[in-house]
């Protein structure tokens, strides 16, 4: 722990404090002590509503005081302790307080270690916690088995709103145990699986329970390896689905044939707000139809195409989509081969765009 840090807690400014509600510690070398002097403050503070400790050096010991802190604070709702090393003894010390904690809504542990077992112990948690609605286990290997322990809580528990479960080596295998809780779930709005290996065969698990399910609204399956197949049956989904207003789908080569799906969905779609097809090689027929379809569509509000062989003749295309479209906010074309050309027809779009 840095001098300054030490200079904080003996000040003992947290105890005192009636008006903080942020504290910001990130990358400040805080070690287990430094958690410890913090959990001291919190059990008496009633102000601190977030409290941020990315990127220290905070182990299972740190995790442990906090967790003892918490079954006593009743003012903190955001804690962050995304890249420490709590690993899963520290996880099943936050998950133990969370039985009973009933004031924090939000809890990150992005890159912590914490792995299938960790990951257990919370998933039990939120068997009876009521609190907690957004929970980010992010790259922190849990797999398919724990993915499947975390998609049974889902059916039942009411609370939890968001979900992110990006790089933690979760297959097919996983996604159909989630696509099932979604089916009853009717809570969960923002799941998050970017980064895992979950195929075209993922994809169609998702697409189904999208026909139906009412909940979800944001949709993140970046570089998950879907293929042309998985956007066809995402696309299919999307022409029905009345909910999801959200879909990444970035670095999945989907190409041409992907492209040409998207945009025939968004023909009929009327909810989609947001969608994200770069580093996809959909190519210049695909963002042409694409573009056509976005002369009609009066929903979608942004577009990312970047890393996708778009050309000046394609550009020509979203140059009427500008003069035409009352909805497009956002459109990002770059990385792509538009040229001086491509940037005149935009120009000229822009001229009448109001």
């Amino acid at each position: 722990m840095d001098n300054f840090s030490t200079q904080i807690f003996k000040n003992q400014f947290l105890h005192s404090s009636q008006t903080l509600t942020t504290l910001n510690l990130c990358c400040s070398h805080l070690d287990d002590e430094g958690a410890k002097h913090l959990a001291r403050a919190l059990q008496t503070n009633t102000t601190l509503a977030t409290l941020d400790l990315t990127d220290n050096k905070l182990s299972a010991e740190g995790a442990k005081h906090l967790a003892s802190a918490l079954q006593k604070n009743t003012a903190l709702t955001t804690l962050n302790l995304t890249r420490n090393k709590i690993d899963a003894e520290g996880a099943k010390y936050l998950a133990t307080t969370l039985y009973t904690n009933n004031t924090l809504e939000a809890l990150n542990l992005h890159q912590n270690y914490i792995g299938a077992e960790g990951a257990k112990h919370l998933a039990n948690t939120l068997q009876n916690n009521t609190a907690l609605t957004t929970l980010n286990l992010g790259y922190n290997d849990i797999g398919d088995e724990r993915t499947k322990h975390l998609a049974s809580v889902l059916q039942t528990n009411t609370t939890l709103t968001t979900l992110h479960l990006y790089q933690n080596n979760i297959s097919v295998k996983g996604v159909k145990h989630l696509a099932r809780a979604l089916e009853t779930n009717t809570t969960l709005s923002t799941l998050d699986l970017s980064s895992n290996n979950i195929r075209a065969e993922g994809a169609k698990h998702l697409a189904a329970i999208l026909q139906n399910n009412t909940t979800l609204t944001t949709l993140n399956l970046a570089y998950t390896n879907i293929g042309a197949e998985g956007a066809k049956h995402l696309a299919r989904a999307l022409q029905t689905n009345t909910t999801l207003t959200t879909l990444y789908l970035r670095l999945n080569k989907i190409g041409p044939e992907g492209g040409k799906d998207m945009a025939t969905a968004l023909q009929t779609n009327t909810t989609l707000t947001a969608l994200d097809l770069a580093h996809n090689d959909i190519g210049v027929e695909a963002a042409k139809h694409l573009a056509r379809v976005l002369e009609t569509n009066t929903t979608l509000v942004a577009l990312d195409l970047p890393h996708n062989g778009i050309d000046a003749e394609a550009a020509k295309h979203f140059a009427s989509v500008l003069q035409n479209n009352a909805a497009l906010t956002t459109l990002n074309l770059g990385y792509n081969d538009i040229g001086d050309e491509g940037a005149k027809h935009l120009a000229s779009g822009l001229k009448r765009n109001t």
